[in-house]
């Protein structure tokens, strides 16, 4: 998906106007638009280039101007769709455009330019990530992947200015040219695209199948750690992504040359990427042998990280841990400490399991996890604290590690990655649970036109919920799962015939369900509950959002329960209808935040699409309204 579309001479003929079209398709496409920053960098940097590049003779390349990546909320600026000159065959060059007259390294793959306070990832390692997460999620590209190239063009700087940056390793996916070396821009293009003006129609052509490409869904979280971690990096980081495991190196690095401590924190929305970026840090400092560890507050994701990333290298498993295994560690024992999911941070480590001495030691949890690491890394969402007592927060977070001396670095990550990297999706859920800027739309006034990557939908029962689930499993593929709020008491298993069964608590009118297997109660035929986002069997059981959060699967259904519901065109959370026995102890506006941000976690664990559905009849009439 693009913007716009058109040759590049025909584009050259309209460029002084250009800014202003891109703008309108955006706030069409994108409902929420763009800033003015990105409309200033269109109207200084698409002319120049686009001057060059018919200047060279390629006037007749058909052009892809902020060409969406599949799956993903990234755009590229410019993708020029063109024929190999030798072979005749679809050419397709990648470029990022900069508006910079200068940039100095600022260590690894980042750059520092004047006019940004932080360091930014420099532009050939921008556009060289760009064209492999085109290829590995494009099965046709992958299965010729010398059709796609990549370059930067600093159309003003001149090569004086960036000399220092020009020494950045170059291939086929990045190179990096200047308003200095545009002639070697233009011959590059040459070689790259046909300057025959007779291959108009067969550009056209490549572009057209370039936006109909299939493309494979993103990589399963959990089906890659353990290659992730034991052979070698499998997942793609892009932009803020890889800015944040750039600095989280920086500080390893600084730790042992400068005897200096950083806690990085990483910001980001359900789906946006943290925890790729906790398991490609992970599998870095491992390889570098570094003493690195991975914890969560979560023991699904825990333990489903475990068992995936030591299938077959059981002493893997040992990498992964808990928030509260650090009350006892040693200061600065480890070189890199990786929270994920720190939102989930508690006020303390202390359980009933903790022994006497070592609860009068005890300190507040987010000092113990600081303390542990020269590097203590963060990935939390504040919007994800679901139960009483989570309290992992950027403020709790700083303040705790300029206390004890300790620098402190935020990255903030754009975007999401799951639901099909739909923006469309991240403005409706939001409006949906009116936790959004803008108002409630229906889900077909949001997207405006056909949103090929996501689907919303709603089910008048849990029974046509289900059957939409499983018509979508077998005729697209992947996982479905149904989840829903914790409005149902929650039984142990009982014996029938001899054997244990899982009790249907989820009762909805003629409808009724089991929810997941409890920890520690194994079930034949059904996964531990840790696994039951993972595990193929684990459809045919409701999950709730402790099973749920930090997982993913193709397509989700989510039960609306009587616990939070709609009245006179409000949310309103009731206590009385919740059975989880620890939500149920928190102050009301905490109550009605936490059921809140339940309803959210559930709503964005889909990569593909989304069926809502309520026991409620007022809420119901709500979802059909929006979801339609």
């Amino acid at each position: 998906m693009a913007l716009v579309r058109r040759r590049a001479q025909d584009l050259l003929s309209t460029a002084d106007s250009l800014h202003t079209l891109l703008e309108e398709q955006a706030r069409i496409q994108f409902d929420t638009g763009v800033g003015a920053a990105e409309v200033r960098s269109w109207q200084n940097s698409l002319p120049a280039f686009l001057t060059d590049l018919v200047d060279a003779g390629l006037g007749h390349v058909e052009v892809l101007l902020e060409h969406k990546l599949p799956h993903n909320p990234k755009r590229v600026d410019v993708v020029l769709c063109g024929v190999e000159p030798k072979h005749g065959t679809p050419s397709y060059v990648l470029v990022e455009l900069k508006q910079w007259s200068s940039a100095e390294p600022a260590g690894g793959d980042l750059v520092r330019v004047p006019q940004y306070p932080e360091p930014v990832l420099h532009p050939v390692e921008q556009v060289r990530r760009y064209c492999e997460y085109l290829v590995d999620a494009t099965p046709a590209l992958a299965e010729r992947p010398g059709s796609v190239h990549g370059l930067a063009y600093l159309h003003n700087a001149g090569n004086a200015g960036v000399w220092r940056i020009s020494e950045y390793q170059m291939d086929e996916y990045g190179q990096l040219y200047t308003m200095d070396s545009k002639s070697k821009l233009a011959d590059r293009l040459r070689t790259l695209l046909d300057s025959d003006p007779a291959t108009r129609d067969a550009s056209s052509k490549a572009a057209e199948d370039l936006l109909n490409f299939h493309h494979a869904p993103s990589k399963p979280l959990m089906n890659l750690a353990a290659k992730e971690i034991r052979d070698q990096e499998q997942f793609v980081l892009l932009d803020e992504q890889q800015v944040a495991f750039s600095l989280v190196l920086q500080a390893v690095e600084q730790a042992r040359t400068a005897n200096r401590r950083t806690a990085v924190v990483v910001i980001g929305g359900p789906g946006s990427g943290k925890s790729v970026i906790a398991l490609s840090l992970l599998g870095d400092l491992a390889r570098r042998g570094l003493t690195a560890y991975h914890a969560t507050g979560s023991s699904a994701f825990t333990n489903t990280l475990r068992k995936v990333a030591g299938e077959r290298a059981p002493r893997v498993r040992a990498m992964f841990k808990y928030f509260n295994d650090f009350m006892e560690a040693e200061a600065r024992g480890l070189h890199v400490l990786i929270c994920d999911e720190a939102h989930r941070i508690r006020e303390t480590s202390v359980n009933r399991y903790t022994r006497k001495e070592a609860r009068a030691r005890a300190r507040r949890q987010v000092q113990e996890l600081i303390e542990a690491a020269w590097v203590p890394v963060f990935l939390l969402d504040e919007h994800q604290v679901v139960r009483p007592g989570e309290m992992g927060s950027v403020g709790e977070i700083t303040a705790a590690a300029e206390a004890v001396g300790c620098d402190v670095k935020v990255v903030r990550l754009a975007g999401q990655y799951r639901c099909g990297g739909s923006e469309f999706f991240d403005t409706w859920g939001a409006g949906l649970l009116g936790i959004g800027r803008r108002p409630a739309l229906p889900w077909s006034s949001v997207v405006t036109r056909d949103d090929e990557d996501f689907v919303v939908r709603s089910a008048e029962s849990p029974r046509e919920m289900e059957s939409w689930l499983l018509s979508r499993q077998s005729e697209h593929g992947g996982t479905a799962r149904i989840a829903a709020g914790y409005c149902w008491r929650w039984s142990d298993p009982v014996t029938v015939d001899g054997t244990k069964v899982l009790v249907p608590d989820v009762r909805i009118g003629d409808w009724e369900r089991p929810w997941n297997a409890k920890p520690d109660k194994k079930v034949p035929d059904a996964p531990e509950s840790h696994y039951w986002a993972s595990d193929r069997r684990g459809f045919g059981q409701v999950g709730c959002v402790y099973t749920a959060q930090g997982f993913e699967y193709d397509w989700a259904g989510v039960i609306f329960g009587p616990d939070f519901v709609r009245r006179d065109g409000e949310w309103v959370a009731r206590r009385q209808e919740s059975h989880d026995p620890a939500v149920k102890k928190a102050d009301e506006p905490h109550f009605q935040r936490l059921v809140r941000n339940t309803y959210k976690v559930l709503l964005t664990r889909g990569m593909r699409g989304v069926c809502v559905c309520s026991t409620d009849p007022e809420t119901q009439e709500y979802l059909t309204l929006m979801a339609r």
